[in-house]
């Protein structure tokens, strides 16, 4: 007999890369297909950090590399903590990983037993969820809406508190709204989870440097709770490295170590090259990719102005990332001849068929009456794909 485990039955697949999947199939038949699912900057590695990584193949840095990551690049890392984000942390405090996603799994798996709450609020990123399953976790969703900018206060965390409650993990830029907290905002939620010494914070700042004007805040920069945060970035989205699969996290060093022991066992480190790639990222002045953010803003602004021409779009204005994730629930219950529209996942799927645009449901993101749409795309993509949403849409009574 045939049986997986049932670990893996209780998982559910990525709804970004579900749709990425999809959307493949249907180019394969011959559709022009505008993929806005997945968050992977339209940009190329930059030519500097491309070089340093040639330069590591050329100087045969192809063996293995302490479990954590090399000491070379922790300690670039530790540079740029400080540098951008006021943060001490020595290298024992710093372990790299293949991906971001790897180091909030290494957080989970090192820190979560049978039943553990994890408050998430929502919208949250797809992966959050199913990644506190794995961990035999329990989240709890904190739901918020476009009115308040999709972000929680204070006050509503506290509400979700029980006893049995041991992490809140959140993202700022957030994936998938755009939303950023600032530092007021991290200084209350810091203010009240004083009173809660037992529970611990992961905070993901992978968009860190896809921010618009709200200045980039790090919750571990307060004092009072520094001790139980969890800092997750990496160089996926801001240097444009996607395929690299590098990440990191930076925490106390028995945190560290938990999730050095558990990485040991599964992957041990990540590629000694992009390591060696990383560690030039993370020299470099921001600066030199503030060309990706710029881009980035005006794209945010483009798409801005045309979702503004379609009835009913609800939307707020991102302050970070490459997403926006209109309400479109003014859609639910509409149909044409073929489809009757019940919620964001019939509204994605009709979208993929008639428009050929793929976006993705926030079902997934646990805010089930928005879509989200990646604008991490060329002008001319990004006006094409919404004129064509634009007409489908109109399609539907």
């Amino acid at each position: 007999m045939k049986k997986i485990s049932d670990r893996l039955n209780r998982l559910s697949e990525s709804a970004t890369l579900a749709m990425a999947r999809m959307s493949r199939e249907l180019k394969a038949k011959g559709h022009d297909v505008i993929a806005l699912s997945l968050g992977e900057p339209n940009f190329n590695t930059p030519d500097f950090i491309k070089t340093a990584a040639k330069e590591a193949i050329d100087n045969n840095f192809s063996h293995y590399t302490p479990v954590a990551g090399l000491i070379e690049l922790k300690e670039a890392i530790s540079k740029k903590l400080k540098r951008d984000n006021g943060l001490d942390y020595s290298t024992e405090e710093i372990v790299t990983s293949t991906g971001a996603k790897q180091s909030i799994a290494n957080v989970c798996l090192s820190l979560l037993d049978p039943g553990d709450e994890v408050l998430l609020p929502a919208p949250y990123w797809v992966s959050y969820y199913e990644i506190i399953k794995l961990a035999e976790g329990k989240p709890i969703v904190i739901p918020s809406n476009i009115q308040n900018d999709f972000k929680i206060s204070a006050s509503e965390i506290e509400k979700n508190i029980s006893e049995k409650t041991k992490l809140l993990l959140f993202s700022t830029p957030c994936n998938p709204s755009g939303s950023v907290y600032d530092e007021s905002e991290l200084n209350e939620i810091a203010d009240m989870l004083v009173k809660y010494p037992n529970i611990y914070i992961i905070s993901d700042e992978i968009y860190e440097l896809i921010n618009f004007g709200t200045p980039h805040f790090s919750l571990a920069s307060i004092d009072k709770i520094k001790e139980r945060v969890i800092t997750v970035n990496g160089v996926s989205k801001g240097f444009a490295m996607t395929g690299w699969r590098v990440g990191y996290i930076a925490a106390p060093k028995w945190i560290a170590d938990a999730c050095t022991k558990i990485q040991g066992q599964v992957t041990s480190a990540t590629c000694s090259i992009a390591q060696m790639a990383t560690k030039t990222a993370m020299e470099a002045n921001p600066k030199k990719v503030k060309y990706m953010q710029e881009a980035f803003e005006e794209r945010r602004d483009l798409m801005l102005s045309l979702l503004k021409e379609i009835p009913g779009i609800k939307t707020n204005i991102p302050k970070g990332a490459f997403y926006f994730f209109p309400d479109v629930s003014y859609y639910f219950g509409k149909k044409n001849i073929e489809n009757v529209i019940e919620n964001s996942n019939d509204l994605c799927m009709y979208l993929l068929n008639d428009a050929h645009v793929a976006v993705v449901s926030g079902s997934a993101f646990g805010t089930p009456e928005c879509i989200r749409i990646s604008y991490a795309a060329s002008e001319e993509n990004i006006k094409e794909a919404i004129r064509r949403i634009k007409k489908s849409l109109l399609k539907l009574i």
